[in-house]
């Protein structure tokens, strides 16, 4: 299953300026989803991070990743419509730099679902090159 920004924006609470995920590639509802974004040199944070030489921040890498790792989770029957909150991060990596024209493939996979918290194991890459890896907590709500 494919979903274009509109879908996406359908399943998350998230718009301009914090949006980041663009596309969705492939998804199994509660169990997986590959997904990217497009990093341009148009993105608000590039003036102030750093000046000269353009790095996406770190905590931004990790909310693109966890807004993708929302996504299964609210498309499963049980969660549809409702909101998915991060309730934690562990085992954070990052290898390296992601900076303008870089396209950032997102992946997330569930392994573990226990009433309306899941945890997934989390990977950011660029041209087949880990940028990061985490374990990530989603606490579904309201």
């Amino acid at each position: 299953m494919q979903l274009n920004v509109q879908e996406i924006m359908e399943i998350i609470p998230n718009r301009y300026p914090i949006m980041m995920v663009d596309r969705v590639l492939e998804l199994e509802p509660g169990k997986y989803v590959k997904a990217v974004k497009n990093v341009t040199y148009n993105e608000h944070f590039f003036p102030g991070h750093f000046p000269g030489e353009p790095v996406m921040p770190g905590v931004l890498i990790l909310e693109a990743l966890a807004q993708t790792g929302s996504i299964p989770l609210l498309k499963s029957e049980e969660f549809q419509g409702k909101t998915g909150y991060l309730g934690g991060i562990d085992k954070v990596k990052f290898r390296q730099k992601v900076v303008p024209g870089d396209v950032l493939i997102m992946e997330m996979e569930i392994i573990k679902q226990k009433g309306n918290i899941g945890i997934g194991k989390a990977t950011a890459k660029v041209e087949d090159k880990v940028v990061c890896q985490a374990l990530m907590t989603f606490i579904i709500g309201a």
